[in-house]
């Protein structure tokens, strides 16, 4: 893909302006030879320099090499010829000599202050060093995008007709995320030039982000008709296409984008994605690996090799691609994130919790870091079946970390609900009851996680089923069989994989979780087989090592909470700690158990009450022991 001119003169010089960012990297494409000439009867009329001209024209053939040796060869002559240090400084920055370019427009405005694209030259070598890996540039982007704001603006001040200078802000603006700004700046520029290509596909390019896919495919197609030269606009194009699902039509614009500019990691990103969208997974990774040569810092080629990594059941290879990311983004909390969340698949839960509190610390308010961490609170409190860590600095520093989540964003029910789910945790009495129902499925999940914490199994059933009745696409399917089986509801996790396996293609990756699903139930029931013979033989210690394994492999396992009730209230000494704990055991037992008859039922209900005065009066006991 060849790069644009954006080429602007004034006083005889042409100046050369580079712009599009997509993902921080820069396509342009060469206006036509009518605009230059409809621009230079706007410009200062001096005289024109010989040497100028004929640099001009070879800017004009793309010949920039030849064009930076004959401006060269008129600063020579005349070392303050301000059209010739700008052109010079315009070849050097279409060669991607961004320092040398900065220079000589420096130099320019030194002699004119007041030349306007000169002003317009160094936003443009501002905007476009923002490629660069270097991590001083990346650490200081902000900083580089006012500036080259302000730079823009100033030269506007002096020529406002620029169309060139409008691209470059609508550029700056789209990277700050100032979406509107940047369509406004885009329209002026092709409102000022009809025949503008660039600022058609800059258009495109806020609507594509807006998910406006049909104005998208309208403004890219009429920057092509202007230009097909424009690469942006093929490559946007081929986007806009795979969003569409027309993965056929995108390979052939991308292909395009690619042929015209072969350093293009954006077009190595998409091209990946629309491979990963095929199933060919060989091409994705090629495609996401060149994306990374290109451009290492593209976070979205790690997330997506990991993706395919973890769909092949290599976790482990997953996490690793996404930390060599992290060498390069240490604060990147969407690697981070996704390190937290594979790390808890794994049942790595203290790496787990590590990474969670990583995100936080860089994003304080980020919601599914801070659900995250709650998820794995919750699973390593059940793993560990040791109340002591809830008075932990540990789960007191987990306890602010979501109260500060919650303060940032206090209209987020999920949030909320991971943050009642730590009181649950805590032993405190929390009435879900009160909370609002849920309205969208990430909160059905926040909701239901809640149930299960209580122990409330067919709340959480409904709330979970209303989540699968309503994925209909294979990745939704496997996210809630993905996250059933994290936080070891089976049930869930059989009926997502169950639904799954009933997909196109997904055979494979469902026969893989439904095993999954299969092992931990064989496993609880070991465990729980175990936890019998050890009670069986006074062994109460290990038999309750036993039960507690069972129940966190199998919440679900009604035999495995009776045995447990009934080894904790056997314990020596009598402790209030482990009949609180049986309390809790006999409740999830009846829960799980609706078909026990109603004697039954009742015996359970009365050995409950008498618990719950037994404990409440060892607890007085041993604070007054605690006192003396």
């Amino acid at each position: 893909m060849k790069p644009n001119l954006i080429i602007g003169l004034l006083a005889g010089s042409i100046a050369l302006v580079s712009a599009d960012q997509c993902f921080a990297q820069s396509f342009t494409d060469a206006p036509s030879h009518g605009r230059l000439l409809a621009q230079k009867k706007r410009t200062l009329k001096v005289r024109i320099e010989h040497d100028v001209v004929q640099a001009d024209d070879l800017m004009l053939k793309g010949k920039y090499g030849d064009a930076e040796s004959m401006y060269k060869q008129a600063l020579q002559r005349n070392g303050k010829s301000v059209p010739a240090t700008v052109g010079y400084g315009m070849a050097l920055a279409k060669q991607f000599k961004l320092d040398g370019a900065k220079a000589q427009f420096e130099k320019a405005l030194e002699m004119d202050p007041r030349n306007a694209m000169a002003h317009a030259g160094l936003a443009m070598v501002m905007y476009n060093s923002l490629q660069s890996s270097s991590q001083t540039v990346r650490a200081n982007q902000d900083a580089i995008l006012k500036s080259a704001e302000a730079e823009c603006k100033q030269g506007l001040a002096i020529d406002p007709g620029m169309p060139e200078a409008h691209y470059t802000l609508g550029n700056v603006y789209r990277t700050q995320g100032r979406i509107d700004e940047a369509l406004n700046e885009y329209k002026e520029a092709s409102k000022l030039d009809p025949e503008y290509s660039e600022a058609f596909a800059g258009v495109g390019l806020v609507n594509m982000n807006k998910g406006q896919w049909a104005d998208a495919v309208t403004a890219f197609k009429q920057a092509i008709q202007l230009s097909s030269g424009n690469s942006t606009a093929h490559y946007g194009l081929g986007r806009t296409y795979f969003k569409q699902g027309l993965y056929d039509e995108a390979l052939k614009e991308l292909n395009t984008s690619l042929y015209q500019h072969r350093e293009s990691a954006p077009v190595r990103l998409t091209r990946g994605e629309v491979y990963s969208a095929q199933g060919n997974a060989v091409a994705a990774i090629r495609e996401f690996q060149e994306a990374i040569r290109i451009k290492p810092e593209t976070p979205e080629a790690y997330i997506n090799i990991a993706d395919i990594r973890e769909n092949r059941g290599d976790l482990e290879d997953a996490i690793a691609q996404l930390r060599s990311g992290t060498e390069l983004m240490p604060d990147n909390s969407v690697l981070r994130g996704r390190i937290a969340d594979l790390s808890l698949k794994l049942e790595k839960l203290d790496q787990a919790i590590k990474e969670y509190q990583k995100v936080l610390e860089v994003d304080p308010g980020n919601g599914p870091a801070a659900q995250g961490l709650t998820r794995a609170y919750y699973m390593k409190a059940n793993k560990d079946a040791n109340s002591s860590f809830f008075v932990s600095n540990e789960f007191e520093e987990a306890k602010a970390s979501i109260d500060k989540a919650v303060s940032m964003n206090p209209n987020n029910m999920e949030l909320r609900l991971a943050q009642l789910k730590l009181r649950i945790m805590m032993g405190d009495p929390v009435d879900l009851s009160q909370v609002a129902q849920p309205t969208n499925d990430g909160e059905r999940i926040a909701y239901a996680e809640a149930l299960l914490a209580q122990n409330k199994f067919a709340e959480a059933d409904q709330q979970l089923n209303t989540v699968l009745n309503n994925s209909n696409d294979p990745k939704e399917v496997f996210a809630v069989g993905d996250l059933s089986l994290m936080i070891k509801d089976l049930k869930s996790a059989e009926a997502a994989y169950k639904k799954a396996n009933g997909m196109p293609g997904q055979e494979k990756r469902a026969a893989r979780g439904l095993n999954l699903v299969g092992k931990a139930k064989e496993a609880a029931q070991q465990d729980l087989t175990l936890a019998n013979d050890l009670a069986k033989k006074k062994q109460l210690g290990s038999a309750m090592d036993k039960y507690h394994a069972a129940i966190y492999e199998n919440p679900r396992v009604a035999d495995a909470r009776l045995g447990a009730g009934k080894t904790l209230e056997l314990l020596k000494p009598a402790q209030s700690k482990d009949l609180k704990e049986a309390i809790v055991q006999y409740k999830a037992y009846l829960a799980l158990s609706p078909e026990l008859p109603p004697k039954e039922k009742e015996k359970m209900e009365k050995k409950i009450e008498k618990l719950q005065e037994k404990a409440f009066k060892l607890e007085q006991k041993e604070k007054e022991r605690g006192g003396k």
